[in-house]
């Protein structure tokens, strides 16, 4: 590992500027590590394995557990979970996805690519912080991953 990069606990991918706002507001009430957030797929891809602007980037450095949106540009999230769970280097990474989305069909699909969790996002401020920070804190606390290496 580089001596500037440090392990990312979260890779927040989100479009909505006040959605992932929201979100590191929430994370960071209890936990100081390392939250990266990528606002569309494509540059999450180009994160993940190391491409693009992150071209250099030490891709042995995995998150602890990644938040997805679905509906974004570039890449949505059903096709990056999709790239996601083909990829041996990302495969076992928990994915959650967290969206505005209630359609059955939207679940179904992710469930199918191997999403962890699926969250409809709560329109209340209130209740989207307290589903962040739970989310967060079962994922990061609570759960016991595999070694990712």
């Amino acid at each position: 590992m580089k001596e500037t990069e440090r392990p990312v606990e979260v890779l927040l991918i989100e479009d909505n500027p006040d959605d992932a706002t929201l979100a590191m507001k929430a994370l960071r009430e209890f936990m100081t590590n390392e939250i990266v957030w990528l606002k569309d797929g494509e540059e999450a891809m180009n994160f993940l394995f190391g491409k693009g602007e992150y071209s250099g980037r030490d891709i042995t450095i995995k998150p602890k557990v990644i938040l997805l949106d679905l509906k974004m540009p570039k890449v949505d999230g059903t096709e990056l979970l999709q790239i996601l769970r083909m990829d041996k280097l990302t495969k076992n990474i928990p994915v959650v996805v967290m969206t505005s989305s209630k359609e059955d069909s939207d679940l179904k699909k992710c469930y199918e690519y191997g999403v962890n969790s699926y969250v409809v996002k709560p329109i209340d401020f209130g209740q989207f912080i307290k589903a962040a920070r739970q989310i967060s804190m079962y994922w990061l606390l609570v759960n016991e991953p595999p070694n990712l290496d």
